[in-house]
């Protein structure tokens, strides 16, 4: 026995399987390189969902039922789980016309200036730098294509 504490590779079931006891894979490994796969649902959430199948829409019902009634609790379950938040909205803001680069330098005034009046908040603000940045980009890549065929148009 005090073999086998001294030199690990003593056991005879460690010889016979070829592995370190308490290791069956090699060591950086994974039994599994995959994974699980993507969508496969817990045995749990498996059974919860027979247990709901077709009692959904009573349950749902109920739950507004109690949230009418005035629980704080199903009334707060109503709105974060069955009326789902917005994720976005949209921004009530006017942008000039763009049509050039001048444009675009005219719109990031505008909302610039829409911020500084209140108009707007920073992150709609941002938002709509985003699609004027965009828009400058997509000017300038489109007038670099222009230019590079015309050079190669010129030198053959």
């Amino acid at each position: 026995m005090a073999a086998n504490r001294k030199n690990p590779t003593a056991d005879p079931l460690q010889k016979q399987q070829g592995t370190v006891r308490g290791r069956p894979f090699e060591k950086g490994k994974s039994g599994n390189p995959a994974g699980k796969r993507s969508g496969t649902k817990a045995r749990a959430t498996l059974a919860a969902e027979q247990l709901l199948d077709g009692e959904a829409e009573a349950i749902t019902r109920k739950a507004i039922d109690l949230a009418l009634a005035g629980d704080t609790t199903a009334l707060r379950l109503v709105m974060d789980r069955i009326v789902a938040p917005r994720k976005d909205r949209p921004v009530r803001f006017a942008l000039p016309p763009m049509k050039t680069a001048d444009d675009a330098a005219s719109a990031m005034a505008a909302v610039a200036a829409a911020v500084a009046a209140g108009d707007l908040t920073p992150t709609e603000a941002t938002a709509l730098a985003n699609v004027v940045e965009t828009f400058r980009r997509t000017l300038e890549t489109t007038d670099l294509a222009r230019r590079v065929a015309e050079l190669e148009s010129r030198s053959s």
